[in-house]
């Protein structure tokens, strides 16, 4: 009776475990939502920084993942799973984004026109907006750069010249003199101008009559003056209004201009010289070189971060002969397929057992007087894990340390890596014989493992046989938030 409730345990601690980890999955999955979607593939000639499962979407909401990534025609041929929910029409648009400032991107995707067919399965998104480039974009600075270096030289020629100052200086000094000249022609005449006016005064008050008929007369002409104009080349009003709006501009413009020139010059002479940030960079060599290398070692830094992918594995085993129940929590941190670094924290229920060696001298006659002692210590204490692991082929090399003891590890991957071979070799110190460690793993749901195995298969005493389920996913948010990481 006991045995067949240690066996229904097991099967209803599966069972949980089972449906635990599909819920899990379920809420973590990347095309969570997308089943029953469709479908649509689109053509980009730089693919940089997506990756499968990276977000698609739509007003900032997302509407599905990347399907798969792939060279087709000499471009990367991108499929996106689409929501069943959302429409896509036959105009719509697709563009790389980028979401972070360590060179993460998302798919953004223009839905179309709602009077546009719609997209159906396998269908392609033709209008494709092609991201500006690094390499473009610093092109153009440096032509703009150059054009700005010929325009200050030759204002540095003209204007920033010992000859151009002298001649603004000469014009300067004539514009004084002939105001001066005109204020003393105004004083030495005001009492002639003051009969002039009373003489015209005294003419227009005699002569009102004449000057009547005169003003009547010119305005008779001008009325046919005005008409003729307008008759051959538009309103006489408006072309008046034009001028003077038009001599307001240029005389604003001239202000401008010199105020601009003047900036120019002493910015240009500045930069000859070597003075201020622009002009070291001109003339310093060697601060030159210093910034290439540090916006390379940027850029090097920020693509090996937009490669490294972040797998995160949850594992609980239950352990049938100590009746008890192991957990890990690990974290893969994979810059290229063929390598990656496994960060692992184990809670074993049998604690981290340490051995410490005591040589004793005594002047008890019923003892000898030297001998030594080994002493056996085991804490209730989390084990970690860090190891360091290449793969070549079907096979996996892993090297460092396993549950807080050094060791090794080797891994066969078959069945397109959904099934696993894991072998581990450690605990050397902990034990006489270091503790072998044979599993093996199946991906029978995606993202989701079931895993078996024996562990301490060359000690009889301490051999047990576990089987428990691991969820492993690729978390993109933990990614983007490592740099920031506080370091210890």
């Amino acid at each position: 009776m006991s045995e067949w409730s240690r066996g229904a345990r097991v099967g209803l601690f599966a069972i949980v475990c089972a449906g635990a980890g599909y819920g899990i999955w379920r809420y973590i999955s990347p095309s969570a939502g997308s089943a029953g979607g469709y479908r649509v593939h689109a053509y980009l000639s730089d693919a940089t920084g997506l990756a499968t499962y990276s977000r698609v979407m739509v007003a900032g909401i997302p509407i599905g993942n990347v399907d798969s990534i792939r060279l087709e025609h000499g471009k990367a041929r991108i499929d996106i799973k689409v929501k069943p929910d959302v429409k896509l029409h036959e105009d719509a648009s697709l563009a790389k984004r980028s979401s972070s400032l360590l060179g993460e991107f998302i798919i953004v995707i223009g839905p179309g026109s709602d009077n546009e067919p719609l997209l159906h399965d396998g269908d392609e998104i033709k209008t494709v907006e092609e991201p500006v480039s690094t390499d473009a974009l610093m092109r153009d600075l440096s032509e703009i750069a150059e054009r700005v270096k010929v325009v200050a030289d030759g204002l540095a020629k003209t204007v920033g010249s010992e000859q151009g100052k002298e001649n603004i200086a000469a014009t300067l000094q004539n514009l004084a003199e002939v105001t001066d000249q005109l204020n003393k022609t105004v004083r030495e005449n005001r009492e002639s101008i003051r009969r002039i006016v009373l003489n015209v005064e005294n003419i227009s008050g005699k002569s009102e009559p004449q000057i009547a008929q005169i003003l009547e007369n010119v305005r008779v002409v001008t009325s046919e003056v005005r008409s003729l104009v307008a008759s051959e080349k538009g309103d006489v009003h408006g072309s008046v209004g034009s001028i003077r709006q038009t001599v307001d501009r240029v005389n604003q413009a001239s202000i401008e201009l010199q105020s601009a020139l003047q900036h120019v010059d002493n910015v240009a002479g500045r930069i000859d010289r070597g003075e201020g940030t622009i002009g070291r960079l001109t003339k310093d060599e060697t601060l030159i070189n210093e910034v290439e290398n540090v916006v390379q070692g940027v850029g090097d830094f920020v693509g090996g971060m937009s490669r490294t992918q972040t797998v995160v594995g949850l594992r609980n085993d239950y352990n049938f002969q100590s009746n008890t129940i192991k957990s890990y929590v690990q974290l893969r941190l994979q810059p290229r397929e063929d390598k990656y670094y496994l960060i692992e924290l184990v809670n074993d229920p049998r604690g981290l057992t340490t051995f410490e060696q005591v040589d004793v001298d005594t002047t008890n006659p019923n003892e000898p007087p030297h001998y030594r002692e080994i002493r056996t210590t085991t804490k209730n204490s989390l084990r970690f894990s860090f190891e360091f692991a290449r793969r070549l082929g079907p096979l996996t090399g892993r090297f460092g340390i396993i549950e807080s003891t050094g060791g090794v590890g080797l891994d066969v991957h078959l069945l397109q890596d959904r099934f696993e071979i894991q072998q581990d070799l450690f605990g050397f110190g902990e034990m006489v014989q270091p503790r072998y460690r044979l599993a093996l793993s199946y991906e029978f749901i995606r993202r989701l493992w079931l895993v078996s195995g024996v562990d301490n298969v060359f000690t009889s005493d301490r051999r047990d046989y576990f089987m428990g389920l691991q969820l492993r996913f690729i978390d993109e948010d933990l990614k983007s938030i490592l740099p920031f990481a506080p370091k210890l």
